[in-house]
């Protein structure tokens, strides 16, 4: 156990820890973005509609503060970015959890959304900047796997705090992200790399046309976004639980699979997936989570649907460190900020498409052919992952490469 310690954690710059420790305690106080359903439902009584469209403005402020954020990183610095993101969020989730007003509170839901959003990709881009190429796929699955620790304790944390007092949650949620940024601003350099010989980088402006005008990185973000609207669809599982006679409290042991299977697992994926090609890689992942989904169809029984999620939990923890290798090989040194942005918003959209269009879907057609949906399109989602793999290859050969200054426009045409 020691020696298979030593190859997943062992030989990361301290920094890297620093980081890791941060994401830990910011997602063991996530509890606002996780209960602020509920709490607006239950707690301020307001209606689900209400709820579900201030849900949807968090979303949104998060998708335009990612690419914001990104921006500042590259520009400024990822220091400032992370430090700007985590204080002002701390002050958002203060005033959020002090006033009863439905529009101030759908205000201050969007504003926390762009506000956590600022450092996203800062923080993701110094990893990359502090971690050497070798080690990336072993730090981001070490950072992926504290974020779902975090998340799992912090769900069952804030069920206990909300009931105790509801401002709990917005009070030691602005806590740790007070924390967050101090430890940030004591223990985590500056990593923003220098452009060469001090000038800037040519045809880079420091907006986003750069990321906007590269159809390989553009292609790989639609794809990947199409995954996650597959896997943020299963909010309609507890649809198919009830019509297949189960009670709706079978729903909370059948999803906790994900959070529990990513914990326990997550740590050997590096070893598993680290010496194959990253695209094909994505594209196994795809046939996973579509088969996990297409399952979904036979199953109807609690243990059956539990195997269902199981199996496409399976796709997400192979896609997701994979995903974020292939981020940061196909990322600019000087525009990786962006190129972290940007690629946020694949994300950002499947989770307000994916519960939408799931729930149209199943509302109009039924849960069977939504399941068989999802199935037919992760299957080519995996054919464009294929398809697009060459093109990847040339662009981080020609990144990789001494004289690489920018990304050139790649003759092969989009598969978005």
């Amino acid at each position: 156990m020691t020696h298979w310690w030593g190859r997943t954690a062992g030989g990361l710059p301290r920094t890297f820890w620093y980081l890791w420790t941060a994401t830990l305690i910011n997602r063991l106080g996530s509890f606002v973005a996780i209960y602020l359903g509920v709490y607006l439902v239950s707690v301020r009584h307001f209606s689900p509609a209400y709820a579900g469209m201030v849900i949807g403005l968090h979303g949104a402020g998060s998708a335009l503060g990612n690419l914001l954020g990104g921006i500042i990183a590259d520009r400024w610095g990822r220091r400032p970015a992370m430090l700007v993101g985590n204080v002002t969020a701390a002050a958002v989730a203060a005033g959020l959890g002090l006033t009863g007003h439905p529009a101030m509170i759908a205000v201050l839901t969007l504003l926390l959304g762009l506000c956590l959003g600022l450092a996203r990709p800062a923080f993701t881009a110094t990893i990359i900047d502090v971690v050497g190429e070798r080690d990336r796929l072993r730090a981001l699955t070490l950072n992926y796997w504290a974020i779902n620790i975090g998340f799992s304790v912090a769900a069952t944390v804030a069920g206990l705090l909300v009931r105790v007092d509801p401002l709990l949650l917005f009070v030691i949620n602005a806590t740790v992200l007070l924390f967050t940024a101090a430890l940030i601003a004591l223990r985590v350099p500056e990593s923003r790399p220098a452009p060469p010989a001090g000038r800037p980088v040519p045809g880079d402006r420091g907006g986003l046309g750069t990321v906007l005008r590269d159809r390989v990185f553009l292609t790989f973000t639609a794809l990947t976004g199409l995954v996650w609207l597959c896997i943020e669809a299963n909010v309609m599982l507890p649809v198919a639980l009830r019509d297949d006679g189960l009670p709706a409290s079978a729903y909370g042991p059948v999803i906790a699979v994900n959070g529990v299977a990513i914990v326990l697992g997550q740590l050997f994926v590096p070893r598993l997936i680290g010496r194959f090609d990253r695209s094909r890689t994505v594209a196994v992942a795809a046939v996973v989570v579509g088969t996990g989904f297409g399952l979904t169809v036979l199953a109807d029984t609690v243990w059956f649907y539990a195997l269902t999620v199981l199996v496409w939990t399976l796709g997400e923890m192979l896609m997701t460190p994979a995903n974020s290798a292939l981020t940061a090989d196909l990322s600019p040194a000087a525009q990786r900020g962006r190129y972290q942005g940007v690629y946020s918003l694949g994300h950002a959209g499947a989770s307000f498409l994916g519960p939408t269009v799931g729930g149209l879907v199943a509302e109009r057609l039924g849960v069977t052919a939504l399941w068989w949906s999802l199935f037919g399109l992760a299957l080519l989602v995996a054919a464009g992952n294929l398809l697009a793999g060459p093109a990847r290859r040339r662009r981080i050969a020609a990144l990789r490469a001494p004289t690489a200054a920018t990304p050139t426009r790649d003759e092969a045409p989009a598969l978005a």
